[in-house]
């Protein structure tokens, strides 16, 4: 006898958590049954269930586990009602019903698990869990240290409050600064939600590690298949793992930060809380939408746009 959700997540119908939501919102059945009872146990041998009228049959289904560079521009979800482009239209056709690991949202970028082990899932998303995941934000403006305390500190936004495992500055350009967090709980839109509560206005937000795994020199839009001993020994060590695994992205510096007296002196930038900068998310968000209809990351496209420059390339030559 195993507990229902853990049942759902076995057969690959979704995570354990997404095969809670569907428990508690009455999808599914046991016998003809409704079952919204998180500690209902079946006898996979014995019991019918059914997901939304779909009958869900146990048996044992060889565990893959796709390691995606998500693109900027692109939907985490395995459908989409508006039509736009998922992070499944990146991985091969396959019977199996795969899903991607926790969420990166539209305008954020890097590393997505997707797989059909439920187990692994609930083990890398859970909170209980205690994986760290790491990300790099870039923002406008000079991140000084009052905005730096404030981040560490934590901000109560509506009931959640909000406070990264870690943040620190790992670059400083000319009038932007790059920062990355250490999350582990990660709730929705958390980066998004602190970096706007202290009025920073994020230029770029990706992913690039969960614990000892990272997207290496994936380009957005690639993927690596992983077997379960190389991706549980990547997400323990990182760079100790066979040649065909991605390496471990290097650890970067922290940068040593001005307080804000030392940017009056600095003409060439501002505070990253400037409201000026505020203007900048608006045509951010309008030049990523503008990128998804062009659909760069096309590989038809991809390939057209190759042989069109042999071709040139050969008439010159000729």
């Amino acid at each position: 006898m195993i507990r229902l959700q853990k049942f759902l997540a076995d057969c690959g119908v979704a995570s354990r958590r997404k095969s809670e939501s569907l428990i508690r919102e009455g999808l599914v059945r046991v016998n003809g049954e409704i079952i919204k009872e998180m500690g209902h146990k079946v006898d996979p041998q014995k019991d019918i269930v059914q997901v939304e009228e779909k009958f869900v049959h146990f048996h044992d289904k060889e565990k893959l586990y796709f390691v995606l560079n998500k693109p900027r521009g692109v939907i985490t979800s395995v459908t989409d009602p508006e039509g736009r482009k998922t992070v499944m239209d990146f991985i091969p056709p396959l019977k199996d019903r795969l899903f991607p690991v926790g969420r990166l949202d539209y305008l954020s970028e890097g590393l997505i698990i997707i797989t059909n082990d439920g187990d692994m899932a609930h083990e890398i998303m859970h909170p209980s869990h205690e994986v760290t995941k790491v990300y790099e934000v870039k923002v406008f403006g000079i991140v000084t240290k009052e905005i730096l305390q404030k981040l560490k500190d934590g901000i109560k936004v509506g009931r959640d409050f909000l406070k990264p495992t870690s943040v620190r500055v790992i670059g400083v350009l000319q009038n932007k600064s790059w920062l990355e967090f250490k999350l582990q709980e990660g709730k929705n839109r958390e980066i998004r939600k602190l970096c706007e509560e202290v009025g920073l206005t994020i230029d770029k937000l990706k992913r690039v590690a969960i614990a000892g795994l990272s997207i290496g020199h994936l380009k957005p839009g690639d993927f690596q298949l992983y077997t379960k001993k190389e991706l549980e020994k990547a997400l323990k060590e990182g760079d100790k793992i066979p040649l065909k695994v991605l390496k471990k992205t290097p650890m970067k510096k922290t940068v040593n930060i001005a307080d804000t007296s030392s940017l009056k002196t600095a003409s060439y930038s501002k505070s990253a809380d400037d409201p000026t900068y505020r203007s900048y998310r608006k045509t951010a968000y309008n030049l990523t939408m503008q990128r998804r209809k062009e659909d760069p990351f096309d590989v038809k496209d991809k390939r057209a746009n190759v042989k069109k420059k042999l071709a040139q390339k050969r008439r010159a030559r000729n």
